[in-house]
């Protein structure tokens, strides 16, 4: 034995150093409150400080994010985008006399994908089904064939006896949610939208678009990705699909492999409740004509009339190995190109061009239509535009690649700031006389020099010309870039009045493409004083970190920001003293566990914390949550039954094909 150190203390060592591997350190995003937590939980009663809202009575507030079955190599490839599905909720419950008290609870639920009733319980896999992010931005093309082998080889093992679940979809639902015509549906790029129970965060199974697993239903249509060859790829839904709050149309894209590399689907209510206008049947993939390759695609812009497109140079194509680049690469010197054409009618699609830059979230969209001689249709976005496609590597703790000299033209300070475009479309008669002429950007310029992610906005202003956007920003200026071996955390949030901005910069332009509006920093803005600030933060206390905020309005809301904001946040001073968290699951009840709150805020003020809910448990850091209001809980389909596991008594493990299935599972791990 090694002198001065136990027994204990040596094995503690060796299992650290092969939970770490080569990469000598903890993954930033395995670890810390971005670690997985192990348990899920019924509806349980939380303790709460303030007053809850009587406006939240009855409703639920549910975040997705990514949470790894498995956690036990903490040195393996990992990313923030990665991991299976899991649904933290806190659900207002009406209880006392004559309903006139509130009582939150909270439950966390895996979604239960094919890919993750494959790997529960499942000793023979020593990593995820799926291959990392983080391998296909950094990986050898040996690596990545090697890593994309055994997923295929998995998912066919999956077919045979043995198997716990077969794979027929990829899909992890890791990464949206969203409310449709009687569905609570969670989302990912990788499969359509999975749906599941409110308040209770059980999976029914998956959506195509016209009908879902367990539900009582006798359509045997198609719905997303048809009945061709390829609807396996066209099936793949975006993370934020947007349903349009007058006429309850579900708007979605398709991002694939191959050629026309997008597609487009329009899902109407089953019953339309719109008096004026008419709205038309259900569109399913239709193509978008112009794309020139395989894109990373994240979100859109949907107004009420139009629909845009965006074609940036961030690649994601199996082909760039044969090439010498990575499966996901940016090219800093392309061209972004955002396409916009009627909602209908993606033929009539308008391209607009601009210097590169990634977009991963647009915060709203919407059209005008000035007044004259010739009407001219001007369809505006605002996006959180990013400079680089840093956060793709920083999001996985990579280095990103060495930069290659770009002209001084294309050159922008690494920033990611809330950006208001405005593209006025050509007209018909213009097409026609002048088939060469393209349409140009009119405005492109940043509202705020804040750091600004996320967003979100009151849900009845979504499609027309929200004056207040909402989102996270940061102190530290690493935040979309983080540091190596670091992760990126919100300690800001941030509203932004974009009309009065938007005023200001269409009154005096600031610079196109490089300009900001208003070009304070966040320290500058937290000293401000003034109520009428276009700019306005609310600072967590030292040490605690929130996630996305969601709006939730006022019922007799006398304006558009009169409501409260709902963000998990978390304290780190409840990490040891190697940066972890003690769970319940984790520790014998000699240390506290860590534990997570949901914080109400006032919107408008961006002061006050109305109410702060003690929750069970923590909720790891994760992505894209909503609001389901009672009216949406009461409203839902409803289903025969609920997906689940296996029991082991259902799984025949002493056929002959069982014991090649589980030998060959074992050898491929």
């Amino acid at each position: 034995m090694l002198e001065g150190f136990s027994q204990a203390a040596v094995e503690a060592e060796g299992q650290q150093e092969r939970q770490w591997g080569k990469r000598g350190h903890p993954h930033p995003y395995l670890s810390g409150n971005f670690a997985p937590i192990r348990r899920t939980r019924p509806l349980t009663p939380c303790a709460y400080e303030g007053d809850i809202p009587r406006e939240l009575a009855g409703g639920q507030y549910v975040r997705n994010g990514g949470n790894p079955t498995t956690n036990e190599d903490l040195g393996r490839d990992a990313h923030w985008f990665d991991g299976d599905g899991m649904l933290s909720g806190v659900l207002f419950r009406r209880s006392g006399e004559k309903n006139s008290e509130i009582t939150p609870e909270f439950v966390n639920q895996y979604v239960l994908t094919d890919v993750y009733l494959n790997a529960k319980s499942n000793n023979n896999l020593k990593k995820p089904i799926l291959p990392s992010i983080a391998t296909l931005v950094s990986g050898s093309l040996i690596t990545i064939l090697l890593v994309v082998m055994r997923t295929f080889l998995l998912a066919f093992l999956s077919a045979l006896p043995g198997s716990r679940q077969r794979i027929k979809k990829i899909s992890v639902a890791n990464t949206g949610v969203v409310y449709h015509d009687g569905r609570a549906l969670a989302t990912c790029e990788s499969g359509p939208p999975m749906r599941f129970q409110l308040p209770s965060l059980e999976t029914v199974g998956w959506y195509n678009g016209r009908k879902t697993e367990n539900e009582p239903s006798r359509d045997k249509r198609s719905g997303f990705g048809g009945d061709s060859s390829i609807a396996f790829m066209k099936e793949w839904t975006t993370g934020h699909p947007r349903v349009d709050p007058v006429t309850k149309e579900m708007i979605t894209f398709h991002a694939v492999f191959i050629k026309p590399y997008v597609f487009y689907s329009i899902v109407p209510p089953t019953k339309s409740r719109r008096k004026t206008g008419r709205i038309l049947g259900p569109r399913f993939d239709m193509p978008i004509p112009g794309m020139g390759s395989p894109k990373m695609m994240h979100d859109f812009g949907v107004a009420a009339q139009h629909t845009v497109i965006m074609d940036l140079p961030l690649s994601l194509d199996p082909m760039n190995n044969l090439t010498g680049k990575p499966v996901v690469s940016y090219n800093p010197t392309d061209r972004s190109r955002f396409g916009v054409f009627p909602r209908y009618e993606p033929q009539k699609i308008q391209w607009f061009e601009t210097n590169a830059c990634v977009i991963f979230h647009a915060a709203n969209c919407w059209e005008t239509i000035s007044q004259g001689p010739v009407p001219e249709t001007n369809v505006h976005l605002l996006a959180c535009r990013l400079t680089s496609a840093s956060v793709v590597y920083s999001a996985g703790a990579l280095v990103p690649p060495t930069r290659k000299p770009v002209p001084p033209e294309y050159v922008e300070e690494e920033q990611c700031r809330l950006y208001y475009f405005s593209f006025p479309l050509l007209t018909d008669t213009e097409l026609s006389s002048s088939p060469e002429k393209t349409p140009t950007i009119r405005n492109q310029w940043a509202l705020s020099a804040i750091p600004f992610e996320f967003p979100t906005i009151s849900p009845a202003y979504e499609m027309r010309s929200a004056r207040y956007i909402y989102g996270c920003s940061t102190g530290s200026s690493s935040y979309f870039s983080a540091a190596l071996g670091k992760a990126a955390k919100i300690d800001h949030l941030a509203k932004v009045d974009a009309a009065a901005l938007i005023a200001r910069g269409t009154a005096h332009p600031p610079q196109q493409i490089k300009g900001c509006v208003d070009t304070r920093g966040v320290a500058e803005v937290a000293r401000s004083t003034d109520p009428n600030d276009p700019v306005k933060l609310f600072q967590l206390p030292r040490g605690w970190y929130a996630q996305e905020p969601r709006f939730v309005p006022r019922a007799d809301a006398k304006a558009e920001d009169d409501g409260w904001l709902l963000t998990y946040v978390f304290d780190e001073s409840q990490l040891d003293a190697q940066g972890e968290c003690p769970d319940d699951d984790d520790y014998d009840g000699k240390r506290a566990a860590a534990r997570s709150e949901l914080w109400v805020i006032d919107a408008r003020n961006m002061k006050d914390v109305v109410a702060r809910i003690k929750l069970p448990q923590r909720v790891p850091y994760g992505l894209h949550g909503r609001w389901y209001s009672e009216t949406e809980i009461r409203g839902q389909r409803p289903c025969l039954g609920v997906r689940r596991e296996k029991t082991e008594a259902e799984i025949d493990t002493s056929s002959p094909l069982a014991i090649v299935r589980d030998t060959l599972e074992r050898w491929i791990g």
